[in-house]
């Protein structure tokens, strides 16, 4: 397994170079981009053009830092609302396009709904509308669980992957947002090879599950490392780690953080 770091977490005023500078500074093996609305300066967006791939692609050569995956902050359950489906296609073909474009093997989207039983199936409608495209561009679309009651449960997240049935589209299991109700090593064993990226983050329980908690540093909360790491080698995984976390101390530099992730990150491997 591979240390990666998601572009969210980085300084938000550096430029494209000056950001892969830096994660490659750090120690990372990989970053992962976020198509979002126009304006940031170091984020996709779905006016980005061939001529933005390419700046990107050069970059990524010249600090030895590929790009593995998209994600996006525009996916907001629209895969589970059909008079949104325009604007979701519109999105997911965004992703795949700059994925392509950079030699990254996966994308990242939000399912969800309007209700928990319309959300699951229209979401499994809008992913089989959408299989033999997907098949065809060879990219993965990971489906995540974030915090809008909708996975619940490892059961529901493989439910929905296996109704839609493609190789292509699969989890992307979030290792920090089950936390506060779940555990993520079982999330491991029941979704097994259905994984196709892995987000990592740390979360801090009041006591017992349910009962409110805090984000934390990664390997600051309650997650248990090496009961997950043993999960993820035990189907085989050995792709990236992607932290997606922010920095909380105002005493210590970005660059700093930067190398206490990916020290953190390798900690747990």
């Amino acid at each position: 397994m591979k240390k990666a770091l998601n572009a969210w977490t980085v300084e938000g005023s550096l430029s494209f170079e000056e950001m892969f500078a830096a994660v490659s500074a750090a120690g990372f093996d990989g970053i992962e981009l976020n198509v979002d609305r126009p304006g940031s300066a170091h984020g996709l967006s779905m006016e980005s053009t061939e001529a933005d791939y390419a700046a990107i692609r050069a970059l990524s050569a010249k600090y030895d830092l590929p790009v593995i995956s998209i994600s996006t902050s525009l996916a907001g359950g629209e895969s589970g609302i059909p008079e949104k489906w325009d604007y979701a296609r519109a999105l997911l073909r965004k992703q795949i396009e700059a994925a392509k474009a950079l030699g990254a093997k996966g994308v990242l989207t939000v399912p969800g709904g309007k209700s928990l039983k319309s959300g699951r199936e229209n979401s499994i409608a809008f992913f089989q509308s959408m299989r033999e495209e997907i098949e065809r561009e060879g990219i993965f679309v990971g489906v995540e669980n974030v915090w809008n009651g909708f996975f619940l449960s490892p059961f529901d997240m493989q439910s929905l992957i296996d109704a839609v049935g493609s190789p292509m589209i699969g989890a992307y299991l979030d290792l920090g947002n089950m936390l506060a109700f779940s555990v993520p090593e079982q999330w491991v064993e029941v979704l097994e090879k259905r994984i196709g990226f892995v987000h990592l983050k740390d979360y801090k329980r009041n006591g017992s599950m349910s009962a409110g908690g805090s984000w934390e540093d990664i390997t600051h909360g309650s997650a248990n490392w090496p009961a997950i790491i043993a999960a993820l080698r035990a189907i085989g995984f050995d792709g990236y780690l992607t932290a997606e976390v922010g920095k909380a101390d105002d005493e210590m530099s970005f660059d700093e953080y930067y190398r206490k992730v990916a020290g953190e990150i390798a900690s747990i491997l």
